[in-house]
């Protein structure tokens, strides 16, 4: 370890208020969407939207892994 990461304390970056309660209304509209398509097409629109985000998982993952 060098002096100069030695003197830098580990603090995470500060939050602006409204960021939290953002992820979590685009979390709930996503999950209320997913409803509505299970209710309007049955066991089709409960499946084909997790088929469907494979490749954006997938995806997050590569990305997650390289760093």
């Amino acid at each position: 370890m060098t002096t100069l990461t030695a003197d830098i304390p580990a603090t995470p970056a500060p939050r602006r208020p409204g960021q939290t309660v953002m992820i979590y209304l685009v979390t709930l509209l996503a999950l209320a969407l997913w409803g509505v398509s299970f209710f309007l097409w049955g066991v089709p629109g409960l499946y084909l939207p997790a088929v469907a985000l494979v490749p954006v998982i997938f995806l997050l993952l590569l990305i997650v892994t390289r760093g």
